[in-house]
């Protein structure tokens, strides 16, 4: 049972908060989005931060999640494959030299958002005390770079990031 500070319990409510606001954003996204890859990507995105959501939760109610899991590597590799085998057909879509203005909004909306969630992840990190919930807010962190990552290069890929 992990023991936590009052300003350790506002930073995870912080987080708690900015992680259900990504679920909500994302799987709202994925509804508005033209484009099928990009309705793909924030629903695929959706479900990470459902378990960061998860993972904080889990903080909260005083437990530590594993994140070594064999579980957690085996999504993320997933995810890597699943943005790498959509490349030909983004790569296809950027020759047309259109998009739908919409769907650059909602990246940059969510490239924002991730962008500021990372930040927060940083300082959470720097301030709790247990070095396994450190880990576990580095893991999730280190997701949170990865998500700006694949909105980044959806958009780049389709000529929306100039």
């Amino acid at each position: 049972m992990v023991n936590l500070t009052t300003k350790e319990r506002l930073l995870l409510e912080d987080e708690k908060s900015h992680e259900t606001l990504c679920v909500s954003k994302y799987n709202d996204y994925s509804k508005r989005a033209k484009c099928q890859e990009l309705k793909q990507l924030f629903s695929s995105l959706a479900q990470k931060e459902q378990e960061h959501l998860d993972s904080i939760n889990q903080i909260l109610n005083g437990t530590v999640p594993n994140v070594n899991s064999g579980n957690q590597n085996s999504q993320n590799q997933q995810m890597q494959q699943d943005s790498t085998l959509s490349m030909p057909n983004m790569v296809n879509n950027v020759s047309s030299g259109t998009y739908d203005e919409n769907d650059k909004m909602l990246c940059q909306d969510t490239l924002s958002t991730e962008k500021y969630i990372s930040a927060t992840y940083n300082t959470a990190i720097f301030e709790v005390k247990d070095k396994n919930i450190r880990q576990v807010l580095n893991h999730i962190q280190k997701e949170e770079q990865e998500h700006g990552e694949q909105i980044y290069n959806y958009m780049n890929q389709h000529n929306m990031y100039n």
